[in-house]
């Protein structure tokens, strides 16, 4: 099982020396944690062939697969030894070194280290829960100081909250440790034995769903594949755990985890109880809860587009940003939104924005301000999608109110208006001969009270934002239309549109209306200089209306 090589001795370059230092004196400050390490790495070489062996049973050979730890006080030296299956020489030229053996004389600095007792303490602390055995050599004597059980085997009845973060540090590497976690073992027609973990900070990778997840599949307590795609969905992705069965075969692989009756009844249960995590801290822990969202929400809502089946659970679980709420935190909930709405709305009212500031200072919230109605504001990317699957809510429905649709219209329809669009019907007209091109066509508007104008989606189209986005991701917007201007008819500057017979000054004026409200929805100008040298024009003519005052 063994062969024997010479010892070689590898110089690392300067620039590794220099990270090695900056790595050593941070991530290992605490020395316990190196050691911790040192053998988590053993005890993965262990774990390792245990799984070769299972297609090449000569690998393994007789002896039982352990951990052995020989101090030597003497020679000030401790010994961390496994018979698992190692790097190849290759990898060790590119990875041994990284951490463990550059930090080895800052490590025995300390003689602690060196003691039985001292071992032996720290070894069930960090690792009594790896189901490899951890032996120390005392003298003549050989004693297995961790338990040498599967870690989620163990009765749930004898396991501290300590024990579960540890474990948790051990298989996810993570510092910080977890926000809380969920422990079961279910018998049946099915057996396996799961145990996730929500974590408090986001990886690196979190936005990137092709990443497989951190969920770990072990059958019969033998480690088959890390990042278990097949047993969450992408939209819990952020959760880490693993899941052990006796019902899968021990060559099973990714391929034969798609489309597995097991594997599907398995990650149903699983989303099941991440929900339940999830609501359980909702309810009683709801700064903790704002602490999660604000980490893993915009995760979270992909759930409402890809996971139909569950809508109505998530649903419960969104915070939004609204106008009866003015902290930079997104806090309130749909079933608060609904009690405080009035007993004849018959929708539930959002914009979306890119930024929170933009949407808070939009002019499609003038109307619903005016009339005291909560909007509720979405400012993540992909809510524009959330919105357009979620639909309703306890039998609402949701409502852009940067759109047409009649529901948005009624909410804040005023009896002025249709004065206005009889008033103003000849302006509308050449309005929309003279921005031919770029919108559908002009209205007058009961959403504004301060504003000019404003751009609105038609009840079919998207958001403007919404294309926005596909065009800057490079992708054709199916349901593309022009938007549609409303004129808000008491505006001094929509009064002087009406009034202006010069066609050229009504272009300016017109296109100058367009641009600005281009600009409130976030949108980009075609050509900002025609737009400046048009503002000029419009300010130099001001100027020269105005009665001259002479002085003597």
């Amino acid at each position: 099982m063994t062969t024997e090589t010479q010892p070689q001795t590898k110089e690392f370059q300067a620039e590794t020396k220099q990270v090695l230092r900056l790595v050593i004196h941070s991530l290992y400050s605490h020395k316990e944690i190196f050691l911790r390490e040192l053998i988590s790495n053993a005890s993965d070489a262990c774990e390792k062939l245990r799984f070769e062996a299972l297609a090449k049973p000569d690998l393994q050979g007789a002896d039982a697969l352990s951990v052995t730890l020989s101090p030597d006080a003497e020679a000030g030296t401790l010994s961390i030894k496994d018979n698992g299956i190692g790097m190849s020489e290759a990898e060790v030229i590119d990875n041994l070194g990284t951490i463990a053996s550059s930090g080895t004389k800052r490590f025995l600095e300390d003689k602690e280290f060196l003691e039985a007792g001292r071992l032996r303490q720290l070894v069930r602390k960090y690792s009594d829960h790896l189901s490899i055995p951890i032996v120390l050599k005392a003298g003549e004597t050989d004693e297995t100081v961790n338990q040498a059980k599967a870690f989620w085997t163990r009765p749930k009845g004898e396991l501290s909250d300590e024990d579960y973060q540890a474990f948790y540090k051990h298989i996810t590497h993570d510092s910080e440790g977890a926000r809380l976690w969920a422990h079961n073992k279910v018998e049946g027609n099915i057996e396996y034995t799961s145990l996730l973990y929500l974590p408090k900070r986001a990886p690196f990778d979190l936005f990137e769903r092709e990443q497989k997840g951190g969920i770990q599949l072990y059958v019969k307590r033998v480690f088959i594949m890390d990042k278990a795609a097949e047993l969450l969905p992408p939209w819990l992705r952020f959760m880490r755990g693993l899941v052990d069965t006796a019902d899968l075969p021990l060559n099973v692989s990714r391929e034969l985890l798609q489309n597995n009756r097991t594997v599907e009844k398995i990650k149903s249960a699983l989303v099941k109880r991440s929900l339940d995590l999830l609501e359980d801290l909702a309810a009683n822990k709801p700064e903790e809860y704002a602490e999660f969202w604000k980490t893993f929400g915009a995760v979270l809502k992909e759930g409402i587009i890809d996971d139909p089946g569950q809508k109505d659970r998530i649903a419960k679980l969104l915070r939004f940003h609204s106008t009866a709420v003015s902290g930079d935190a997104p806090e309130v909930t749909l079933a608060q939104y609904l009690s405080r709405a009035k007993s004849d709305q018959k929708s539930i009212y959002y914009l979306t924005a890119d930024t929170l500031a933009a949407a808070r200072n939009s002019p499609h919230l003038e109307g619903f301000r005016a009339k005291e109605m909560e909007v509720l504001l979405l400012t993540d990317r992909i809510d524009e999608w959330v919105a357009g699957h979620l639909h309703e809510f306890e039998g609402k429905t949701l409502v852009n109110v940067a759109s047409t649709a009649a529901d948005a219209g009624s909410a804040i329809e005023t009896p002025e208006k249709a004065a206005a669009e009889t008033a103003f019907k000849g302006t509308l007209e050449r309005l929309g001969k003279t921005l031919s091109g770029k919108v559908a066509s002009a209205q007058m508007s009961a959403r504004l009270t301060d504003s000019p104008a404003v751009l609105v989606a038609g009840e079919f189209g998207v958001s403007l934002r919404m294309g926005r986005i596909l065009k800057q991701a490079g992708q054709k917007n199916p349901f593309a239309t022009l938007p549609i201007l409303e004129l808000n008819p008491k505006h001094p500057l929509v009064e002087r549109l009406r009034d202006t017979t010069d066609e050229a000054a009504f272009a300016d004026l017109a296109n100058v209306l367009y641009d600005q409200a281009m600009l409130a929805e976030g949108g980009e100008l075609d050509d900002p200089a025609i737009f400046v040298r048009r503002i000029n024009r419009l300010i130099v003519d001001g100027l020269a209306a105005q009665p001259k005052i002479i002085l003597s």
